[in-house]
C-alpha cells in the first residue's frame, strides 16, 4: 500500500513550472530542504527554473537532497569531440534540459546559500568537485529516507506519468520510473511528528505509465500537478556500450551461479548486459552457451560453488527478478523467457506453494494474480522505455514497482513473505577492487573521494548472509590499464573498502570464481589468487606470506599462468567470430558505422593515455600506412573527409590508424 490519503483535496494544477516555483516560495517559509528522486525521476525543467530563482536570491537558503544526477556527455576535444557532438544531438535531442545545478557544482560554482547533498553519483562524474565531494551522503539506500526526515525535508519534487485514457482531470498518477523513496520518506517524516513536505509533480508524457505495485497514486497525493506544454524533451537514456572479452567472461561466469526456480538481481553497465545475455543464450541456446563455457574452463560445471548453487541448464521454471534498479538486461530476460516465476503478496498461498501443498486454486491465483519483476526505480535506453510503454495489459501488470525498503531488505514489513518470495537468492553488483582477504572497494578512492556511492550493495551482500539458501556475487575485472601501465584490481589491502571481509562471499573476475564464504584467510588468499591476472599473482602471494597469511611452501599451479588478457582474447576469439558474443548483446544505440568509431576511439585512448605512449602511437599513424583503403563512412561521419590544416590530417591519421587496428578480422 502506498502512503496515499484519500481525503486529501484536489491538487492545485499549473501548466508551467515558473507558477509552480510562485507556489512553493509562497507556501514554504525560510530554507529549502528539497527532495528530488534519482536518475530518471528528476523534474529538470522545474529544478532548473528553481535554481536559477533561489541563485538569484541569497536570501532563501537551499540544500538540494538527491542522487545520481544524470548528465548527456559533453565536452571533449579532437577525435572525441567529433564523435560526441553528432551522437548527443541525435541521441537526447537539442532541447535537452541539461540540470544547471550539475553545471554549476562540477565547478564549484554554486552560491554560499546553495548546497547539494548527494548519496549516489554518476560514475566518475565528480571527482574533480569539492562542493559534491564535501557534502557527499555516504548512506546505504535504504537509509536515506530517515537521513531525509533529518534533515527536515520540506519539499518534494517528483516527475510522473499520467494515467492514459482517462480524463486528465480524474487520471491516476504514476511515480513510475521512482518508486523507491518518495513513499519512505513521507512516512518518515510524518512520523518524526514533522509537516508534511510538499509535494510536486511534473507530468512527463514520454514516461511510461505503470500501476503495478505501489507505483499509482490519486492526483491528490501531490499539492501540485504542473502539466507543461509541448515540446517535451526526450527521457535520458543511457547509451549502451561495447562489452569486452572481460566483461562477457565475468558474465558467463557469473551465470553459472544461477539457480533454476530462484531469485535475480542484477546491477547496471556492461558485466550485468554480459551476464544478461549469458543468462538467455543459456535458456534459448543450450549448446552455444557451453561452448562459451567450455571455451573458458571445461571445468568449470565443477566448480563447487557452481555444483553446490548454480547450474548449466536450461530454466524449467524461470526466475524472479527482484531488483533496486530494472534495466535492460531485465527487458532481455523477460522476452526470452528467463524471468517468468511469479509470486503473490499472500503469505499463506506462498508457503502451499513451497512446501507443495497448493491446489489447482492456488496455482490459478498465481498465474492471475503473480508478478515476475519487482523493482524500486528503472533506468535504460530508448529502446527500454518503449518496451515499458507498449507492454501488453498482463505484462505491465507482472512489473511491480515498490518502495526501496521493501526491495532491498528483509525488514520491510513481511519478512516471512519475502524470505518465501525470495527463494535461491543471486545478488549480483560490481565492484572496482577487491582484497586477497575479501573485503571489497566498490565506491570511493583512497584518499576519500567518491567515485559512486554505496548505494544498495551493503542492502544486497547483508540479505545474502540472511537468507539460508542466497549467495552474494561481486563481479570485477582483474586489471586495469591507467597511464600507459597494468594494475591489479585483486590487491593486499586499500584506503577504503565498501563490503567488509567479514562479509565476504562470491568474487569473480575473467579467470573464475573464488568462493570466500566462511573460509580461512589462507584459503581466501589462494582463492582470490586464482582468479587475478597472472602478472601480479606472485607479489600477492609474497605479500600473503610476509604477513603469514600463506604457508611458506605454497605454489601456485600451472594453469594459473593462463590468467592473461591474450589467452582469454584467443579464447574467446571464435565465438566473436561465430556470433555467440555480439559486441552490443542488448542492442545499440549507434549506428553500424558509429560502431566501428566506437572501437577505433577506444583503442586510440588506451593507447595514449600518457606522453610516452601518445608520441609512439603518433609516430605510427604518421608513419606507418597513411589514410589508403580508408573506410570511407568513417571518415564522413568524422567530418575528416578532406581534413585541412596540419590537426586535420593528424587526426584523419590516427582516425585510420585505429580503425586499422580494431578492423574485424
Amino acid at each position: 500500500m502506498t502512503s496515499a490519503a484519500p481525503s486529501r483535496p484536489a491538487p492545485v494544477r499549473v501548466d508551467n513550472v515558473e507558477a509552480a516555483v510562485d507556489l512553493l516560495l509562497s507556501r514554504v517559509e525560510g530554507a529549502l530542504h528539497v527532495g528530488a528522486p534519482l536518475a530518471l525521476g528528476k523534474p529538470h525543467r522545474l529544478l532548473n527554473a528553481l535554481h536559477a530563482r533561489i541563485q538569484a536570491d541569497p536570501s532563501r537558503p537551499m540544500h538540494l537532497y538527491t542522487a545520481l544526477s544524470l548528465d548527456p556527455p559533453g565536452g571533449g576535444k579532437g577525435l572525441e569531440q567529433r564523435f560526441l557532438a553528432p551522437f548527443v544531438k541525435r541521441h537526447f535531442g537539442d532541447d535537452f534540459p541539461r540540470l544547471s545545478y550539475v553545471q554549476a557544482v562540477r565547478h564549484d560554482a554554486l552560491p554560499d546559500h546553495m548546497e547539494v547533498e548527494e548519496f549516489y553519483l554518476q560514475s566518475g562524474a565528480m571527482l574533480g568537485s569539492t562542493q559534491i565531494q564535501r557534502r557527499y551522503a555516504s548512506l546505504n539506500y535504504t537509509h536515506v529516507a530517515r537521513a531525509l526526515a533529518d534533515r527536515g525535508l520540506n519539499v518534494l519534487v517528483q516527475k510522473v506519468a499520467i494515467e492514459p485514457g482517462v480524463d486528465p482531470a480524474q487520471a491516476r498518477l504514476s511515480l513510475s520510473c521512482n518508486t523507491d523513496l518518495t513513499f519512505d520518506a513521507v512516512d518518515a517524516i510524518v512520523a518524526r511528528g514533522l509537516p508534511r513536505p510538499m509535494l510536486i509533480a511534473e507530468i512527463d508524457p514520454h514516461l511510461p505509465w505503470l500501476d503495478g505495485g505501489d507505483a499509482a497514486v490519486e492526483a491528490g497525493y501531490f499539492d501540485v500537478v504542473i502539466s507543461p506544454a509541448a515540446p517535451h524533451p526526450a527521457l535520458f537514456a543511457l547509451p549502451r556500450q561495447p562489452v569486452s572479452d572481460a566483461d562477457y567472461a565475468i558474465g558467463f561466469f557469473a551465470s553459472t551461479l544461477v539457480r533454476d526456480g530462484g531469485t535475480l538481481q542484477i546491477g547496471i553497465g556492461t558485466l550485468a548486459d554480459a551476464l544478461s545475455h549469458a543468462l538467455a543464450l543459456r535458456h534459448g541456446d543450450n549448446a552455444a552457451y557451453r561452448r562459451v563455457l567450455d571455451a573458458l574452463d571445461p571445468h568449470v560445471a565443477t566448480h563447487p560453488a557452481v555444483v553446490a548453487s548454480g547450474g548449466l541448464g536450461t530454466f524449467e521454471h524461470g526466475l524472479y527478478g527482484c531488483s533496486e534498479m530494472l534495466n535492460e538486461g531485465f527487458k532481455r530476460l523477460v522476452e526470452v523467457g528467463v524471468i517468468r516465476r511469479k509470486v503473490v503478496d499472500d503469505v499463506a498461498l506462498m508457503r502451499r506453494l513451497a512446501d507443495g501443498t497448493g491446489s489447482d486454486d492456488d496455482r490459478a491465483a498465481l498465474e492471475r494474480d503473480g508478478q515476475y519483476l519487482h523493482g524500486a526505480f528503472y533506468l535504460g535506453s530508448t529502446a527500454f522505455y518503449d518496451w515499458l510503454r507498449h507492454l501488453p495489459d498482463d505484462q505491465r501488470r507482472a512489473i511491480g514497482m515498490r518502495r526501496v525498503g521493501q526491495v532491498n531488505q528483509l525488514y520491510g514489513g513481511n519478512e516471512a513473505l519475502e524470505r518465501l518470495q525470495r527463494r535461491d537468492a543471486r545478488f549480483f553488483n560490481s565492484c572496482m577492487m577487491a582484497t586477497a582477504l575479501g573485503a571489497a572497494t566498490s565506491d570511493a578512492l583512497d584518499d576519500g573521494r567518491v567515485v559512486s556511492g554505496v548505494g544498495g550493495q551493503y542492502n544486497f551482500v547483508a540479505m545474502a548472509h540472511a537468507l539460508p539458501d542466497a549467495r552474494s556475487v561481486l563481479m570485477f575485472r582483474a586489471s586495469r590499464d591507467a597511464a600507459g601501465r597494468a594494475s591489479t584490481n585483486v590487491v593486499w589491502n586499500y584506503g577504503h573498502t565498501t563490503i567488509p571481509r567479514h562479509l565476504r562471499d562470491i568474487y569473480i573476475t575473467e579467470y573464475g570464481i573464488a568462493d570466500l564464504r566462511g573460509r580461512a584467510d589462507e584459503d581466501c588468499v589462494v582463492a582470490m589468487a586464482a582468479i587475478a591476472d597472472a602478472r601480479f599473482q606472485a607479489p600477492l602471494l609474497d605479500r600473503a606470506r610476509a604477513n603469514g597469511k600463506l604457508r611458506r611452501d605454497h605454489a601456485p599451479p600451472t594453469t594459473w599462468s593462463r590468467n592473461t588478457p591474450q589467452q582469454l582474447r584467443e579464447a574467446l576469439a571464435p565465438l566473436r567470430r561465430d556470433g555467440s558474443l555480439p559486441d552490443y548483446p542488448l542492442g545499440s544505440d549507434f549506428d553500424e558505422v558509429e560502431q566501428r568509431l566506437v572501437k577505433a576511439l577506444g583503442w586510440l585512448k588506451a593507447h595514449t593515455t600518457n606522453r610516452t605512449g601518445k608520441l609512439r602511437t603518433v609516430a605510427r599513424a604518421l608513419l606507418g600506412g597513411g589514410t589508403a583503403g580508408r573506410d570511407e563512412a568513417a571518415f564522413e561521419r568524422m567530418a575528416l573527409a578532406a581534413p585541412h590544416g596540419l590537426t586535420e590530417r593528424l587526426e584523419a591519421r590516427l582516425l585510420a590508424l585505429g580503425l586499422r587496428e580494431t578492423a574485424a578480422p
